[in-house]
């Protein structure tokens, strides 16, 4: 059973020797602290363990780094993330920033830096817990767009079937759509953010939710002009130049 009085900190890094060494570095500190080799545990232990705060590592075995941030941001916008990485350049730390990390921490690093961060992370959010009326930072709780409207609170949509009610994964991929409006979508990127595979699996699992999306919010499914096709890329979502596909 998990201490609720201590703060769970979740590693995922697949060079063990720096996991464990944070690990015991950050037990010492009084933190509940869980490791993560590979991107795929990595998301798994996120779901599972609820931590309350994240250190990711971007080159993982799997599922990158970026792409287990940017899963994580479509269900959980406030949940602290510290990218620890080797990639430190300018370029890197704006990737990361735009896709929502908290810190960014170039490799090699001072642990005692990195220790001030994580408490500074960490009391952030204790602060901020309770305050229900702070708009979270990514997308508006409601999205509307060619007559529908979806409403990110309660998980629903007015759209042309009526009144529906979204999967928790119906749900992910319109975020994740929405939030790369107008920007082309493979579907390794769609099974990696959205699912958390490793994008090595043939599956239609990408196509058949497209169709599900495609029924609830397009005028005439067959043709659909949000939710568009791109042959050998994936898919795109815009509603400002809609066009056929």
């Amino acid at each position: 059973m998990q201490d609720s009085g201590r703060k769970r900190i979740l590693i995922i890094e697949d060079d063990s020797h720096i996991a464990e060494g944070l690990k015991l570095n950050l037990s010492f500190q009084g933190y509940e602290v869980d490791i993560a080799p590979d991107g795929v545990s990595g998301l798994q232990k996120w779901k599972t363990g609820q931590p309350h705060l994240i250190v990711l590592d971007i080159m993982l075995p799997g599922i990158d780094g970026l792409s287990i941030l940017r899963s994580i941001r479509l269900v959980d916008e406030r949940l602290p993330i510290l990218i620890l990485s080797a990639k430190g350049s300018s370029e890197d730390r704006v990737r990361g920033l735009s896709y929502g990390v908290d810190d960014y921490l170039a490799k090699p690093f001072n642990l005692e830096e990195f220790l001030l961060r994580v408490e500074r992370l960490l009391s952030r959010v204790s602060w901020a817990a309770g305050k229900d009326d702070l708009q979270p930072a990514g997308l508006p709780r409601t999205y509307a767009f060619g007559g529908n409207r979806i409403d990110f609170d309660d998980s629903t949509a007015d759209c042309r079937a009526g009144r529906i009610t979204l999967t928790e994964q119906e749900v992910k991929l319109l975020k994740l759509f929405i939030a790369n409006r107008g920007k082309p979508l493979t579907r390794k990127q769609l099974l990696e953010i959205g699912w958390g595979y490793t994008g090595v699996i043939a599956t239609r699992t990408v196509d058949n939710f497209i169709v599900r999306l495609r029924k609830y919010f397009e005028d005439d499914p067959h043709q659909p002009v949000f939710f568009r096709s791109l042959r050998s890329v994936g898919y795109i979502f815009d509603h400002e130049n809609p066009a056929p596909s």
